[in-house]
């Protein structure tokens, strides 16, 4: 019996609106919302408990920018927040924590400073980091998808299940804002391969029906982003589903 899996909605930031691009490309941007914590009401209306939040001006310039954002959600909801985006240093992740996220995504500097990620684990207990696992060409990339690094997906996940990472995000890079489906057979076969992870799918998800196909491999969770604001999920069929 396949367990509840959490839909998890995403916003994502660029000069404090809520904003989504296509396949990472910072040149293919559609402003959604100029008030996010507007959008992070919405979805706590409907039930929704977990929220993806990510910082693309922190992904870009390699520190936190938008922490004000997170602190705004933070303060005025219940929602439990994973921030991503620009979280290289300790004094970044103080700083997320500090402005009320629950987790933080470690995504490019987990390729470039794994030392520093098994640090944080140790510091702030496995189950407040998650793994960015962002996927080109069946390796990781990095510094808001704009480089490919050399690193395989599968070793890396097997790198950071040695240190005990409870926590995936794996987003497919050719699959995301296209709402064309997601990579259900990637998110498969690491499941075969690592079934003890919690592992969230990210990119791609365009249907109510692709959450319940995903939820039979038994993943934790589902980002959804472009097909909210886009009206492909309604909030009400997520409300319905969440009950």
């Amino acid at each position: 019996m396949s367990k509840k899996i959490n839909i998890i909605p995403a916003i994502d930031i660029i000069q404090g609106k809520c904003v989504r691009l296509s396949q990472g490309d910072y040149t293919k941007q559609k402003t959604y919302n100029e008030n996010p914590l507007e959008v992070a009401k919405s979805f706590e209306d409907h039930g929704i408990e977990h929220l993806h939040l990510v910082d693309l001006d922190g992904a870009k310039s390699a520190k936190v920018v938008n922490w004000k954002v997170l602190e705004s959600i933070a303060n005025n909801t219940n929602l439990k927040i994973d921030f991503g985006g620009g979280v290289k240093s300790d004094e970044d992740i103080k700083k997320v924590f500090e402005s009320g996220a629950n987790q933080i995504t470690a995504g490019s500097i987990a390729v470039k400073s794994p030392d520093k990620v098994v640090e944080w684990m140790s510091n702030y207990g496995a189950e407040r980091i998650i793994l960015g696992a962002d996927v080109k060409n069946n390796k990781i990339a990095i510094n808001g998808w704009k480089e490919e690094s050399e690193i395989e997906l599968f070793p890396f996940l097997e790198e950071f299940s040695k240190h005990g990472i409870e926590h995936v995000i794996c987003t497919d890079i050719s699959k995301d804002g296209m709402m064309a489906g997601s990579s259900v057979e990637l998110y498969r076969d690491i499941m075969n391969r690592f079934p003890n992870l919690k592992l969230i799918a990210s990119g791609g998800v365009s249907s109510m029906q692709e959450i319940r196909d995903l939820e039979e491999f038994n993943l934790y969770g589902a980002i959804v982003g472009k097909a909210i604001y886009e009206g492909q999920i309604s909030l009400k069929e997520i409300a319905d589903f969440c009950k």
